[in-house]
């Protein structure tokens, strides 16, 4: 009886986590959908199918306290212990309530796996998006007058064999391409 019992409680505190999984879902959903952030989207997907693992694990738990009530625990008031007429006098139907939590569990299944193609596409979007932005970025060399001194240790410009020699009518300053 006891089993039946925690198995009862614990059914009713995975659907509690399986909520709660579902609420940080969706906002870390409408971020990832604000920002077309991948990482975000992501994490719907894990979250989401967490909440369908929790769902299903307290539909099980449901199903598990069920056997239990029927075919395990004797006791009079439990199935075992009933006569015959009341065994084929009773019923067990399942109403619109159990069918809808079995198809949340299957929806939020689908959900995770249209978020995790969601994810997919949004970071193959991006990837293709920088390689052609990489067409358009010019390369930085570095300036001259970054060089100005030379590291200590070494000796001083003077000190090189001697050059060219300065074109003074040049409009670009001390560069001397």
């Amino acid at each position: 009886a006891m089993t039946r019992l925690h198995m009862g409680r614990s059914a009713i505190a995975l659907f509690i986590l399986a909520f709660f999984t579902i609420f940080v879902a969706f906002w870390t959903g409408i971020a990832g959908c604000w920002r077309r952030s991948p990482g975000n989207i992501t994490a719907t997907a894990i979250l989401m199918l967490l909440a369908c693992l929790l769902s299903a694990g307290a539909m099980g738990l449901w199903h598990g306290v069920e056997y239990y009530e029927k075919e395990r625990i004797v006791g009079e008031e439990f199935y075992q212990q009933w006569n015959n007429v009341l065994r084929d006098a009773s019923f067990t139907g399942y109403d619109w309530s159990f069918f809808l939590v079995w198809a949340g569990v299957g929806f939020s299944f689908v959900s995770a796996a249209l978020f995790s193609g969601a994810a997919v596409c949004l970071r193959s979007e991006r990837i293709k998006e920088e390689t052609v932005n990489m067409q358009y970025l010019m390369p930085v060399y570095p300036q001259k007058q970054q060089y100005a001194y030379p590291p200590p240790g070494y000796p001083p410009a003077a000190a090189y064999a001697p050059g060219p020699p300065y074109y003074h009518g040049s409009q670009y300053g001390p560069y001397n391409y």
